[in-house]
């Protein structure tokens, strides 16, 4: 019987294009993951409202792409001696705001600068709220992640690791850093952690691991057999990313955004180049028509 999930634990289940938000409850309450930029407003009332006057002591990323972290800046704006941890391999970038290492230039999405004070490395321990946690690392869907266990609750924070119906974008494979087996062993480690509650960076958090690791390994031998379904499928993603960000976006908009999008030109020449970048960002874009996640409306673009 699965044990009830930890009530010193508070979930913030978000709606794209924001993560997940975890707050680890304590007398030196934690959150995990902020967001995207544009929702950083709610963030820091989600947690306001949940601490009432105790302060946000400490931050965590799990890892630094743009809907995990935007809402740094903002907490850090709001709880002025917030301290804030990234995971180590990113520490370099974020002190040098490096946005291309970062990926906010490549994926076209924004991320307000913020400071980091520590780091978070894999196979260590930390203590987080009022329970001793696991931090392990979790390469595939980025090369720095990590993921949280608290062995007592059998907890997992899995970031986009794994989902309860897949995982994320793999995101080092669109520019030739092959990374599918990193992925395969992230989710060997979760099956040996052996979870009874995984928190996912996106969508409900789920009792049911073992179905979830199913569909996550058929997902990647889907993607191992045809890469270049997964590019597709990745550049779809940032589309309908941005969309949602922008709601409305002229042709002129499109167009601009397209080609200062470094992502977008990186998988047309690696996996589509008998194609140029318009014709390929044109014909992903009709199919995302077609599925019904967008719209024209004259030369606008419009999220559905």
């Amino acid at each position: 019987m699965t044990r009830p999930f930890p009530a010193d634990i508070t979930v913030f289940e978000r709606g794209w294009l924001s993560s997940n938000n975890i707050l680890l409850r304590g007398e030196r309450p934690v959150l995990v993951d902020s967001g995207y930029a544009t929702h950083a407003a709610q963030t820091v009332a989600l947690v306001e409202d949940a601490l009432q006057d105790q302060p946000l002591s400490l931050l965590l990323n799990t890892h630094l792409h743009s809907d995990h972290c935007g809402g740094n800046a903002a907490l850090q704006q709001r709880y002025p001696a917030l301290q804030t941890e990234v995971p180590a391999g990113e520490a370099s970038a974020v002190a040098l705001w490096d946005q291309g290492a970062l990926s906010y230039r490549a994926t076209g999405q924004q991320c307000p600068r913020f400071t980091a004070q520590g780091t978070l490395s894999g196979e260590t321990e930390r203590q987080l709220g009022d329970r001793r946690w696991e931090v392990h690392a979790a390469p595939g869907h980025d090369p720095n992640s990590v993921m949280l266990f608290e062995p007592a609750s059998r907890t997992l924070v899995s970031a986009d690791a794994l989902w309860e119906h897949g995982f994320g974008v793999v995101f080092p494979e669109l520019i030739g850093e092959p990374s599918f087996a990193e992925v395969a062993a992230t989710l060997d480690q979760i099956e040996r952690l052996a979870p009874e509650w995984v928190v996912p960076g996106h969508g409900r958090v789920f009792p049911d691991v073992k179905t979830a690791l199913a569909t996550a390994r058929r997902r990647l031998d889907g993607m191992v057999r045809d890469p270049v379904k997964h590019a597709r499928h990745a550049f779809k993603v940032l589309i309908k990313f941005k969309l949602l960000e922008q709601q409305r976006m002229s042709g002129a908009q499109w167009t601009e955004w397209r080609g200062a999008t470094p992502y977008f030109k990186a998988i047309q020449t690696r996996f589509f180049s008998t194609y140029d970048l318009a014709s390929l960002s044109e014909e992903l874009l009709k199919e995302l028509i077609g599925s019904g996640a967008a719209r024209r409306e004259g030369d606008s673009l419009v999220n559905v």
